[in-house]
């Protein structure tokens, strides 16, 4: 199955505890396509500048990526400048330049049209909806989201939802959107406004997915929440992306698999949390380039180790 990703291609300057780089390769839109791209077969639709180079495109299509959805724009790419100095869990952003991404209007390849699932990153919901608008065959839509499009285009943001198989954003981000800050009472009235099911997004501490009634197929009785774990790490070089990959890893999994099912949901949740377990251990995309399938799948194992329970009554 193939999955169709809508978002950012980026160059990004970070400077951690670990150490500081300029201009290495980033954007959503990469981030979730090379996590992606170990479990399914993956197209991208971005905008790039004249700075993003044959060498940079390799990244993607070494992994087997398709980029014939990349548009290349006279000016800069996308560029963002962050630290996280002081904080490890939260960004510091120093400087934004979108560049030839602020005008950022998708074009779907004719080729991608049969595309089978659908992955809209974090942009415009004007963008994202006109997205969704064109691709009406596919099986699933997941969606992202931020903080600045859910206060200042909420209109346009609620479009969206209502067209979303699955919502996948952060816990501050969900008591936001409906404006509660008890997530078990957010994330209910987050599934009312559209999508069939909610992926709440904790960092370093996991995800947690909140059901639907409409979230399978019809004979599944409504599930509990799922709460899948982080992997403690002894060392976090850069956390940039580590959501994206999250939900590379994650639409990865379900993508490669012929039927939606619970085991195979949660079971995409844990894969999700190993690829973003993998992001955060070099600057940039740099250890999703180069971690093998072996690496993915020991590490699957032991995110199974540290959330069983062997259980016996005395």
């Amino acid at each position: 199955m193939s999955i169709l990703v809508v978002g950012s291609v980026a160059f990004d300057s970070i400077e951690t505890s670990s150490g500081a780089v300029e201009n290495c390769l980033g954007g959503a839109a990469t981030h979730f396509a090379l996590a992606a791209s170990y479990f399914t077969d993956v197209r991208v639709i971005a905008v790039v500048g004249k700075d993003f180079t044959e060498e940079h495109e390799a990244v993607f299509t070494r992994r087997g990526i398709d980029t014939r959805g990349l548009e290349r724009a006279d000016g800069l790419s996308f560029h963002w400048s962050g630290s996280y100095v002081k904080n490890l869990n939260e960004a510091q952003t120093l400087e934004t330049d979108l560049n030839v991404f602020q005008n950022f209007d998708p074009k779907i390849p004719e080729s991608y049209k049969d595309s089978d699932y659908l992955f809209l990153a974090n942009i415009d919901p004007v963008l994202q909806a006109r997205v969704r608008q064109q691709m009406t065959n596919v099986r699933m839509v997941c969606g992202d989201t931020m903080n600045y499009w859910i206060s200042a285009h909420a209109a346009n943001l609620a479009k969206v939802l209502r067209e979303l198989d699955v919502l996948l954003i952060n816990d501050g981000e969900v008591r936001m959107l409906a404006e509660d800050q008890n997530l078990v009472h957010a994330a209910s009235k987050v599934l009312e406004m559209g999508p069939k099911t909610l992926v709440v997004k904790h960092g370093e501490y996991g995800a947690t997915a909140f059901f639907g009634k409409d979230s399978f197929s019809s004979g599944f009785r409504a599930l509990h929440p799922f709460r899948a774990p982080a992997l403690p790490l002894a060392e976090v070089v850069d956390p940039t992306g580590a959501g994206d990959s999250f939900a590379g890893g994650f639409y990865g999994y379900l993508a490669s698999q012929p039927e939606l099912t619970p085991t195979v949901f949660r079971t995409a949740m844990f894969y999700g949390g190993v690829m973003g377990s993998f992001a955060v251990e070099r600057f940039g995309t740099e250890r999703l380039q180069d971690v093998s399938r072996e690496e993915i799948d020991e590490r699957f194992c032991l995110f199974k180790e540290i959330s069983h329970l062997e259980y016996e009554r005395s």
